[in-house]
């Protein structure tokens, strides 16, 4: 513009203003010609230019139970590959379900065997949140797992005789990793059973692929247990997950919706993993308590938990479920990076809730 003023000064005065009405035609032209270009340009990319996003989805079994895997990009992704050798990797490590995993090898006397990476990071958490529990989350309760009929183990006939013969084979400290990465244990009988914290660890390292892929954007599900990352940017919302109503046996009903981004949750309760006795009809519960061996017959009906990662989740979400009421609350209000909903009954059967003010702020909608 600087250019063309300089040439207009430069003419002789008689025909200055011809050029200039010449000029000022020419000028309109141009700028009409790039105008209509300009507004093509913009018009078009805001068609091709915004940035697409695609549902990519994994779903199928695997660990025992069914799982969902949601992640968002920029095209169509497909990481089946490498999410079945996550689950493979986990089952050699710690399913006790294969006669040939290194968790079953080890409960069968190989004290020789060298455990992998995974198994090193369950067994060191399972570690440290056995302590912070006083011991209400113990994997090494395996023995009586298969003993009260809900591993893969003989069932036996279960008495207070019997209970107290078996709770010599349980206790955290009677185990140990040692440097060379092998398991020692006090009693050969002792029996690890990580199906407390193996799903929430699944998802961890699902988790990690995820990230290692560059996916901003995902939502992963194993068995109820989840991880969340970003927000569902197809709607450009936060992903939201429902926490299933514990007094439903049959079938599934959200109790409430919460709003997940960046952690993890967990659940654990006592209304869907149950066994009936054939003899006397009694229903037993899945929870195991660690301190007394028997079957937790509590009033606590389903522990939610949120945490940094699934496996810490997972854990706590049992440990809830073995711990008196009034300790988990007691163990709640002590935490930070744990936040977590409790769905009871009180002393007269009435159904109450307690939630902290982390998960409370979580909440889309209740009930």
């Amino acid at each position: 513009m600087m250019d063309l003023f300089r040439f207009k000064t430069s003419l002789q005065p008689q025909r200055r203003k011809p050029f200039l009405h010449r000029s000022t035609d020419f000028f309109k032209a141009i700028v009409k010609k790039y105008s209509i270009l300009f507004l093509g340009f913009f018009l078009s990319s805001c068609v091709s230019g915004e940035p697409q996003i695609v549902r990519n989805e994994s779903v199928g079994g695997a660990l025992g139970t069914s799982y969902s895997i949601i992640y968002l990009a920029d095209k169509k992704l497909d990481f089946q590959e490498e999410i079945d050798s996550v689950f493979a990797a986990i089952n050699r490590s710690m399913s006790t379900y294969l006669t040939d995993s290194d968790i079953s090898k080890i409960n069968k006397g190989d004290v020789a065997l060298v455990v992998d990476t995974m198994f090193q990071e369950v067994f060191e958490l399972s570690k440290e949140i056995n302590k912070k529990t006083e011991g209400y989350f113990d994997p090494t309760v395996g023995t009586l797992v298969n003993a009260w009929g809900f591993g893969p183990g003989e069932q036996l006939q279960m008495d207070s005789t019997r209970v107290d013969s078996l709770m010599s084979y349980v206790g955290f400290d009677k185990v140990q990793l040692t440097p060379a990465k092998t398991i020692k244990k006090d009693n050969p009988y002792i029996h690890f059973d990580f199906n407390a914290i193996a799903k929430g660890y699944a998802i961890d390292r699902l988790a990690k692929l995820m990230n290692d892929k560059g996916i901003q954007n995902y939502l992963l599900e194993v068995g109820g247990e989840l991880v969340a990352k970003g927000e569902n940017s197809i709607k450009q919302k936060p992903w939201s997950v429902g926490i299933d109503d514990p007094q439903i046996e049959s079938g599934r009903k959200s109790k409430l919706l919460i709003s997940l981004k960046n952690r993890a949750l967990a659940s654990s309760g006592n209304y869907r993993k149950f066994r009936l006795d054939s003899v006397t009809g009694k229903k037993y519960v899945h929870t195991i308590d660690p301190k007394t061996g028997f079957t937790k017959g509590a009033n606590t009906l389903a522990a939610n938990v949120l945490a940094g990662d699934c496996a810490t989740a997972d854990a706590y979400a049992t440990a809830f479920m073995a711990m008196d009421l009034d300790k988990t609350l007691e163990f709640l209000i002590q935490q930070d990076g744990l936040d977590a909903y409790i769905i009871y009954l009180d002393e007269n059967g009435k159904t109450k809730e307690f939630m902290t003010d982390g998960f409370s702020q979580t909440v889309i909608s209740l009930e």
